[in-house]
C-alpha cells in the first residue's frame, strides 16, 4: 500500500471507530429502557397475578414474553456493535502498522 493510501485507511477506520462508539452508546440507552420496560410489565402482572408464588412468576413471565424478547434484541444489537467495534479496532492496530512498516522501508 501506498502511503497516502495507509493515511486515507487510518482515518476512514478511526472515523467508523468514532461512530461506532456514539452507536454503542445509543445501543445501550435502548437496552437499558428495554430493561426497564421489562421490569415494570413484569412487576405489574406478577402483583395482579393469583395463586402461589410460583404461578404468579410463571403467569408474569409469560405476560411478559414479548416485552423479554425486546430486551434480549437490544442486548444483541450492542453486543454487535462491541464486536464491531473491537474489529475495527484490531484493523486500526493492523494498518497502523503497515503505516510503521512503509515508514521503516522509506528510511532504508
Amino acid at each position: 500500500m501506498l502511503p497516502s493510501e495507509l493515511i486515507k485507511e487510518l482515518a476512514s477506520l478511526t472515523a467508523e471507530n468514532k461512530r461506532g462508539h456514539e452507536a454503542l452508546y445509543a445501543a445501550e440507552v435502548a437496552l437499558a429502557e428495554a430493561e426497564h420496560e421489562l421490569d415494570l410489565v413484569e412487576q405489574r402482572a406478577f402483583i395482579k397475578a393469583q395463586g402461589t408464588v410460583a404461578d404468579r412468576t410463571a403467569l408474569a413471565r409469560l405476560e411478559s414474553a414479548e416485552v423479554r424478547l425486546q430486551r434480549d434484541l437490544r442486548k444483541a444489537e450492542a453486543n454487535r456493535v462491541r464486536i464491531k467495534i473491537k474489529g475495527l479496532e484490531s484493523a486500526l492496530m493492523a494498518v497502523a502498522t503497515q503505516a510503521k512498516l512503509v515508514q521503516a522501508e522509506t528510511r532504508i
